[in-house]
């Protein structure tokens, strides 16, 4: 039975089915050694289908795994483009996630979301497909926590402006948010939506730009001593409560 190639992608635990159209928009997925397009559809019982050059097969064993992401990092594992352009040329001297893990996960264990090159933290690694819709699908709202640092000492008004919620952000409002001022620069601010580069533009319009975002926790995983550049396997408490918590069983 043909099944759109994104479900097939999720189903198999390589993306969440936004992740994979990105993936099959940047020309990385094949079906039968053809690059596949938007749109494309596969039958998984017959046809094979590649991802960043790894033949995918239905998955055996689900992973889950918490990295602290530092700064100056892409948050991709995807192999770099051997394109001979000058974005890819200046993209192979950038760091990725993808450098930073074994090289056994490399094409196996997908980030969950994203953390800009800029911003550092907590980051979810795995190839649980379903998992990671829930948690990336702004409909779901599950929340993210952020400790951020301003450039100069942010008001109470500004910090109130943004808590509001009344602020648009790609022609639409956004959701109001939980802060807590936790220094003079320094503030939490909890999201249950991901627009791009949320926090930095919300600081941006009330005239306090961001210095430092670091993500401290995702949904009820939190570790505080995670140093960065490491990786550690979630444990089976912080596992089942991460799934329950998402609505799906362990063997979801």
């Amino acid at each position: 039975m043909l099944e759109r190639l994104q479900k097939i992608l999720s189903s198999r635990g390589i993306a969440s089915r936004r992740k994979s159209e990105e993936y099959i928009t940047a020309g990385l997925v094949k079906v039968n050694g053809v690059v596949a397009k938007l749109g494309d559809k596969a039958d998984p019982d017959k046809d094979t289908v590649e991802v960043d050059g790894k033949v995918t097969e239905e998955r055996t064993e689900m992973l889950y795994y918490l990295m602290s992401k530092p700064t100056g990092v892409i948050t991709t594992n995807v192999a770099r483009s051997a394109a001979n352009t000058p974005a890819s040329i200046a993209l192979q001297k950038v760091p990725t996630v993808r450098d930073l893990i074994p090289q056994k996960f490399r094409g196996l264990l997908y980030p969950v979301g994203r953390l800009d090159k800029d911003s550092s933290g907590l980051l979810l690694l795995t190839n649980d497909g379903p998992l990671a819709y829930r948690l990336t699908h702004p409909k779901f709202e599950h929340e993210k926590e952020y400790e951020v640092e301003t450039r100069g000492n942010i008001t109470d008004d500004a910090l109130e402006k943004m808590a509001a919620g009344r602020m648009s952000i790609d022609g639409a409002l956004i959701k109001p948010v939980y802060i807590q001022r936790i220094g003079t620069f320094r503030f939490r601010i909890v999201l249950t939506e991901g627009k791009n580069r949320q926090i930095r533009r919300m600081c941006e319009k009330v005239g306090f730009p961001v210095v430092t975002l670091k993500r401290v926790r995702i949904m009820n995983v939190v570790d505080t001593v995670l140093k960065p550049g490491e990786m550690r396997i979630l444990s089976e408490k912080e596992k089942k409560e991460l799934l329950e918590e998402v609505g799906l069983s362990k063997e979801g």
